[in-house]
């Protein structure tokens, strides 16, 4: 973040990945929504973006590369923000993403060292994109695709990865919300641990009330847990207490692609808070609440 002088400051983000679908074009929107959602998680506005890109020209088409970008581009144009230009290299597997520019007013800046005791945890996507792109990595893509059993399954969590969470950051905005955070790659307890150790604050979360996306508990069942899953329960189950049973631990450690915002907002907030985001189209909840224990403890009910 770069401070300016007039009360206004620059964000600036970057993140790409490996196909998590089998269409090009999907990938590349996923990808380029996924890394705008570091920008909303602070309050701003994304301005413009450089694609960037690593293909293996020798094993897969440049027009297939060309729907990725399309992709890219037609996510962009969703949300407002300019594709400047980019960078291109030759690798051995193909990687998409992009590094993306935005502007917040101070005064409406949210950190991960914002939230508060006493506020209550509002989640604005639900959780299972990381057990869902595992399962379509080892199934056969029929199971996946139109009439195939996970169909259903399969269209929810790319709608859910390719919805921007511009309007998740302004209804954080307009309640009040001083703390958020995007969660990504370290799961749901990854990123709340990462925000309640930098707030100074310990937190509870009822997993009950966490939405997840419908049928992904059958998939944990089938064994569809990313590497990256099984690395976060390890690395932050020294930090929760309750219910630790493995089944929770995994859900609630998924790690997501272009997973929603959670940020903390008072609890005479809340409720309009949610009834907004389910106004548009999000299966928000609120999860928990942020409590005087120690900090980055996290105790799931």
């Amino acid at each position: 973040m770069w401070r300016r002088p007039d009360g206004r400051a620059l964000v600036s983000t970057a993140d790409f990945f490996t196909p998590i679908v089998d269409d090009a074009r999907t990938w590349g929107r996923i990808a380029a929504a996924n890394a705008a959602s570091d920008v909303y998680a602070m309050g701003a506005t994304p301005l413009f973006a450089l694609n960037l890109v690593a293909w293996p020209r020798d094993l897969l088409p440049l027009e297939l590369l060309a729907e990725v970008l399309d992709g890219g581009a037609s996510m962009a144009a969703e949300g407002g923000w300019t594709i400047a230009g980019g960078h291109t290299v030759d690798g051995p597997e193909p990687m998409y993403g992009q590094a993306v520019t935005g502007e917040v007013d101070l005064d409406h800046l949210m950190t991960n060292a914002g939230v508060r005791t006493g506020q209550v945890l509002v989640l604005t996507k639900p959780l299972g994109t990381g057990l869902v792109a595992t399962a379509i990595k080892r199934l056969d893509p029929a199971e996946t695709a139109p009439g195939g059993r996970l169909a259903d399954l399969t269209a929810e969590a790319v709608a859910e990865m390719t919805r921007l969470n511009d309007v998740a950051a302004r209804v954080a905005g307009s309640v009040g919300a001083t703390g958020a955070t995007d969660v990504t790659g370290f799961g749901l307890l990854g990123h709340l641990q990462k925000m309640a150790l930098a707030s100074d604050v310990g937190a509870v979360v009822r997993a009950r009330d966490v939405p997840l996306l419908h049928g992904v508990g059958e998939l944990l069942a089938e064994g569809f847990v990313p590497g990256g899953t099984t690395r976060n329960v390890d690395h932050f189950r020294p930090h929760v207490t309750g219910d630790r049973s493995e089944r929770t631990l995994t859900l609630l450690a998924d790690a997501q692609t272009s997973g929603g915002l959670l940020f903390g907002c008072s609890a005479d907030r809340v409720d309009d808070a949610v009834a907004e985001l389910i106004d548009a189209g999000h299966r928000a909840a609120a999860i928990g609440e942020l409590v005087d224990e120690p900090p980055g403890s996290i105790r799931v009910e």
